[in-house]
């Protein structure tokens, strides 16, 4: 089997990985496509040192066998987090912090960057029919912005700045724009930036660090979805006092910030990661969320797509991404 393998120093292309095989409650699934995230280059950085296997865990395949007949043949996507289904966590619908959990692609779990994984079969859901494979694809990312409301309520009339200006960035303002909410999207690169234009204001990072000291340009409630270790000392300059710091972003290493400042201003820091995924696949289905093209490339082409600077770099596993193994999301299989 075909896949992309992390061997603890590195990923390497191998076209000899045995077909892996569903256990008790799993299915095995083919396929489709495979979308790169951020946390996937930050496991080549060190962020998961102790893991090894296949990599990637954001996809859309097809259920070939399954502890549950009726799920072969159906389209699905699949959460990250598999627990023990004992504990108290998963006892109390909490399953992804599950102390013995497996992430796929991440901790004691093959992931998606092959053209066959499995997967417990609880955690599947169903894509839609009229849903693009590639659409579907931005489920997982989707479904973790979908979380930052599900966590906090976000009240309409209190703005609220995003810090970054990459994907997952840009799928939360997608869903906070839904709730009528005053944006400020806050980055490094203009070209990005400019992504942004029609979902709310945009603010250059030097720019934004002009603002630290006037209490009328701070905010409320401010997202770090950066992706970098830089992304808190930001937010904490652009938070309000007693306001809500929401941390996305995950990265290899530490960061050195000065934590009596949340203290005395008594700022609450609100950690984020994955979401609900039915809802995500009801906004994706009805085209209520703003999209970007995705890159696809065949997976020998791994390096190319993990430095891609698309909205969206992916594999196209099936063999069915256009020329040079690239499509545009909304070009269906």
């Amino acid at each position: 089997m075909k896949g992309i393998y992390y061997d603890g120093k590195g990923a390497v292309y191998r076209e000899d990985l045995p077909m892996p095989v569903p256990g008790e409650g799993e299915s095995l699934i083919r396929i489709l496509c495979a979308g790169v995230c951020n946390t996937d280059r930050e496991v080549l950085r060190g962020y998961r040192p102790d893991f090894r296997g296949v990599m990637g865990h954001e996809f859309v395949g097809r259920v070939e066998a399954s502890s549950d007949p009726s799920w072969v043949g159906r389209r699905v996507v699949g959460e990250l987090n598999a627990g023990c289904g004992h504990c108290i966590y998963c006892r109390t619908g909490r399953e992804k912090h599950c102390l013995e959990r497996k992430v796929i692609g991440m901790d004691g779990k093959d992931g998606c960057f092959a053209e066959y994984m499995v997967l417990a079969t609880h955690l599947l859901h169903e894509v839609p029919p009229g849903l693009p494979s590639e659409e579907a694809l931005l489920t997982e990312p989707l479904a973790a912005a979908l979380e930052i409301p599900k966590q906090v309520h976000m009240d309409p009339d209190t703005r609220v700045a995003i810090i970054g200006d990459g994907r997952l960035a840009y799928l939360i303002a997608s869903v906070l724009q839904l709730y009528g909410t005053d944006l400020v999207i806050v980055g490094k690169h203009p070209d990005k930036l400019g992504q942004f234009a029609n979902m709310g204001e945009t603010w250059e990072l030097e720019q934004a660090k002009r603002r630290f000291d006037s209490p009328d340009d701070t905010f409320e409630t401010v997202v770090e979805a950066s992706g970098s270790p830089s992304g808190l000392e930001l937010a904490s300059g652009l938070v309000r006092r007693q306001g809500t710091i929401i941390l996305k972003s995950t990265y290899a290493g530490s960061v050195d910030v000065d934590m009596s400042r949340f203290v005395v201003n008594e700022v609450t820091v609100k950690g984020s990661r994955c979401g609900p995924f039915e809802p995500a696949l009801r906004l994706l289905e009805k085209g209520l969320v703003k999209l970007l093209p995705v890159e696809f490339f065949a997976l020998e082409d791994w390096e190319e797509a993990f430095g891609s600077g698309a909205f969206k770099a992916g594999f196209s596993v099936d063999g069915k991404g256009g020329q040079h193994g690239r499509v545009k999301a909304g070009h269906p299989y």
